[in-house]
């Protein structure tokens, strides 16, 4: 769980995204921070129970920086609105699918995946996509997957208008292999960041993406 605290302190961020402000508050991002961290911390070590690769990693590996980088944006607001982690066996670093918390008061979410890799790595996915159509189909339109993620993720330019060249448009999974991102996510509502139970919440959320991680990160090996 998070305290509430945490919570007050990216509302109040959002409302205050300065430096003025940040550096009056910094004790209180100090604490935010390490109490993202004790979270993350714990839903990795609850989690490699599942996933073996994830035993010895640390939350420090996973967690993004709040500062923006602005410098080719234009928005010029010099810091991140939520804590983030990407939790793998690399790390936030690392460019095979993984999964991924995200804390932000009224848009929270826990899910993964893989998004916007490189197009080597893209082509690979796409490739296994289109090798073991039914496969994929079974994992992504499960009824668990659905009732817990709903479709894969389709905004911000993840999914191209046609098949891209190189790969049959008469394909069963011809919609999937236009993704260029593959990620799925469920929500978080404000009022379970702060429940004793978020970690299992946020565990039992991967267990059900585990398999679409799987199925992707064999496309590198």
């Amino acid at each position: 769980m998070l305290q509430s605290s945490t919570i007050s302190f990216l509302r109040g961020l959002k409302k205050n995204n300065n430096k003025p402000w940040f550096d009056e508050n910094r004790s209180k991002y100090e604490a935010a921070k390490k109490d993202f961290e004790a979270l993350v911390q714990a839903v990795i070590d609850a989690y490699a129970k599942y996933d073996l690769s994830l035993g010895g990693l640390k939350a420090k590996e996973c967690m993004f920086r709040i500062n923006r980088d602005v410098r080719f944006s234009k928005d010029k607001s010099p810091y991140k609105t939520n804590f983030g982690a990407s939790i793998n066996a690399g790390g936030k670093k690392s460019v095979k699918a993984g999964y991924y918390i995200h804390i932000e008061p009224g848009d929270s979410f826990a899910g993964g995946g893989i998004y916007m890799p490189m197009p080597p790595e893209l082509r690979k996915v796409r490739q296994e996509i289109e090798y073991n159509p039914d496969e994929f189909k079974s994992i992504v339109e499960s009824r668990k997957f659905k009732t817990v993620f709903g479709p894969l993720m389709e905004g911000d330019g993840m999914k191209l208008s046609r098949v891209p060249q190189g790969f049959d448009k008469d394909s069963p999974v011809a919609g999937y292999l236009m993704f260029k991102s593959y990620v799925a996510g469920t929500s978080l509502p404000d009022e379970t960041l702060t429940e004793k139970k978020l970690v299992k919440t946020i565990t039992d959320s991967f267990i059900t993406l585990q398999p679409m991680i799987e199925f992707i990160n064999r496309s590198f090996d």
